[in-house]
Parts: C-alpha cells; sequence; structure tokens
C-alpha cells in the first residue's frame, strides 16, 4: 500500500513533492504564455494545477483497476505482460475513458 502523500499510477508512485514539481511547471508554462493573464496569484494558480493533477491520478488509477479486474475476471488466466494481456488492457482501458466520455 503506498504512503498516504503517494499516487500510484500504473506501477508508477508520484509523491507529493513530485506532484509538487509538477504544478510548479505547469504553472510556470502558463505564465510564459502570452495568452494567459492570471487574475489569482503564482501560489493559487499551483495549488489549483497540483489539486487537478491529483484528481486525474485518482481518475487513471479508477480506469486502469477496471481494466485489470476485467482482466482477471476471465475465465483462464492471462499472464500480465503477455501480449494478449496488453491488448485485452488497452481494449479494457479504452472502454472505461468511453465511460466517462473522455
Amino acid at each position: 500500500m503506498p504512503a498516504p502523500d503517494q499516487q500510484v499510477q500504473g506501477g508508477l508512485r508520484l509523491t507529493r513533492d513530485k506532484i509538487n514539481v509538477l504544478a510548479r511547471a505547469v504553472t510556470d508554462a502558463l505564465a510564459e504564455t502570452d495568452s494567459v493573464e492570471f487574475v489569482e496569484d503564482r501560489n493559487t494558480i499551483r495549488q489549483e494545477a497540483r489539486r487537478l493533477l491529483e484528481e486525474l491520478l485518482k481518475e487513471e488509477a479508477k480506469i486502469d483497476a477496471a481494466a485489470r479486474q476485467k482482466i482477471e475476471s476471465q475465465r483462464r488466466t492471462i499472464l500480465e505482460g503477455s501480449q494478449e494481456w496488453d491488448i485485452l488492457y488497452r481494449k479494457y482501458y479504452n472502454e472505461e475513458v468511453k465511460k466517462l466520455g473522455i
């Protein structure tokens, strides 16, 4: 089980610090874009970017878990890493994404 300050992303663990680095990078990129004007201070923008990243990671984890569950529910065992597993994972993952209307 990951520590409370980590998000699990397909086997990749993103710590709170790493998510903050990503949020800062997003904020910096937005600040450098001529067509973007901040109406809030940069820290507020960074915090919102972090919140959105965390929310997206949670949703992706749910989609990943649903796709994996569908593979595990097959009548026969399909080994992770096999070509068949990869094909089914992509199929089920895409089905879950479509359910969300993304």
